[in-house]
């Protein structure tokens, strides 16, 4: 008897983590390949970002997940090179993976538009380690306007600007505004944290533009009265470390700030154009791979991509969304595809059942477009909380997270606010431990050191 089947899988997200768990009882080998050991709950990423989760909430060990699936084996690799004519997957170090059907399902990138020298001063909101700094610079923001004596230093401390108004830079912008407003509203002695600018900046028309055109205005409505400004019909042209330049339809606006997040976009992981060059498979604007309609690529039928990676054409000619749901219904099909196969048998093109999408702007805010049924504020804010606790992988994250979200409603508070120690020194360098220039405050604290010896001494 020959060896069984043997399908690889590249990526741990939704599209990989979901086709091998519906590849449990099939008469196949599994390998998932991933570069990280775990699965990221990238949903809730901000939430992170905003101190309101830790890391660990929202993300699950891969070989935990998949611990018990006896075909199914983990390996922690970074794939460099797909050879489609031998069939082998060339990892970093040396290594190389045979298959007999392989899933590319590497995620997406973020997209600076040419503009990749933006990405130190405006940080993405892709990985945990983002998220990780993300909070490290809103939160030394804050440490930073407490120390400052300097208005203009104040107002750019406690500016904050999110470049992009999809679902991402929405919920972003409407957690900061409440973790300005009310998280830390007593913490601070010398300024008051709800005097911070949350500015949400969007190229498009309107904010949402996935969503019909009036859960788009309950949202922006929303995040106004959070506070936030929004700039519709304005793209970011200028970025640096202290400011950003934005250019609307009638003026352009230069604004100091020391905090910038970017949600503007996001394009297919470059191993998608490097598997483009190995099968001649076309790719859009976006870097993502254009797929058949059973989610092959053309000329390889064993050579599946799936999940943020594909671009699947809809009979209107518009491309599925990177969203979660779309890629969990296309792993979903791609195993029972495999299963089919394995028999003899085929499966008809794949359609997608569209669910639905939510974005949550804040505290009973929300807005939800379920196809049949369209709600806003707190009808949609408790179905959005139901449906991402139940789309946890694990049984004992959705419990962690459900007690954090419990005590953060009745308290308001967050749960990791936290500075690494690493990164506590980072305060800008014009900014003492007493709002003065860091030599003064050496000289004046080298100063109440001798005073306190000589009182010691007498």
């Amino acid at each position: 008897m020959g060896s069984p089947h043997h399908v690889v899988i590249v990526g741990g997200g939704f599209g990989g983590l979901f086709t091998a768990r519906a590849l449990k009882r099939a008469p196949v080998q599994v390998t998932l390949i991933d570069r990280r050991n775990f699965h990221l709950f990238q949903p809730l990423l901000y939430q992170v970002a905003t101190g309101g989760l830790s890391p660990a909430n929202i993300a699950a060990p891969l070989r935990v997940l998949l611990k018990y699936q006896t075909n199914t084996e983990v390996r922690l690799g970074d794939v460099m090179d797909i050879d489609a004519a031998d069939h082998q997957v060339m990892l970093a170090g040396g290594g190389k993976i045979s298959y007999d059907t392989l899933i590319v399902a590497a995620g997406s990138a973020p997209h600076y538009f040419g503009h990749e020298e933006w990405q130190e001063a405006a940080p993405p909101l892709k990985s945990i380690a983002n998220a990780e700094e993300i909070r490290r610079r809103v939160l030394l923001a804050f440490e930073a306007a407490e120390l400052a004596t300097d208005p203009d230093t104040r107002r750019d401390c406690l500016t904050f600007v999110v470049a992009g108004g999809g679902t991402s830079g929405v919920e972003l912008a409407g957690c900061l505004s409440e973790l300005a407003h009310h998280t830390l509203k007593r913490d601070f002695r010398h300024f008051d944290p709800g005097s911070a600018r949350i500015i949400l900046v969007e190229g498009g028309e309107r904010m949402l533009p996935s969503y019909p055109p009036k859960l788009s205005a309950k949202a922006a409505a929303a995040l106004t009265r959070l506070g936030v400004e929004i700039r519709i019909g304005a793209k970011v042209i200028g970025v640096d470390a202290d400011a950003v330049t934005i250019r609307g339809e009638d003026q352009t606006e230069h604004i100091g700030t020391r905090t910038i997040m970017w949600a503007a976009g996001v394009q297919g992981s470059p191993l998608g154009r490097l598997l483009a060059e190995k099968t001649g498979a076309e790719v859009d604007k976006d870097g993502r791979i254009i797929v058949q309609s059973d989610m092959t690529v053309s000329g390889h039928p064993e050579l599946f991509v799936i999940g943020d990676l594909a671009h699947f054409a809809l009979e209107s000619g518009k491309a599925l969304p990177g969203v979660a749901a779309v890629a969990m219904s296309e792993a979903s099909y791609v195993a029972k595809l495999i299963n089919r196969r394995l028999r003899g048998r085929s499966l008809p093109p794949f359609h997608y059942r569209d669910r639905g999408s939510m974005s949550v702007i804040g505290r009973n805010a929300a807005v939800a477009d379920l196809g049949w049924v369209r709600a806003w504020g707190f009808p949609a804010w408790l179905l959005w909380v139901f449906v991402h606790l139940l789309s946890l992988a694990q049984f004992q994250s959705r419990l962690l997270v459900l007690a954090q979200w419990t005590w953060s409603y009745i308290t308001r508070n967050q749960s990791a606010l936290l500075i690494s120690e690493r990164n506590a020194h980072s305060l800008p360098s014009e900014i003492s431990m007493e709002g003065r220039p860091r030599a003064a405050a050496r000289g004046e604290n080298t100063k109440r050191s001798s005073a306190v010896k000589e009182k010691v001494h007498s």
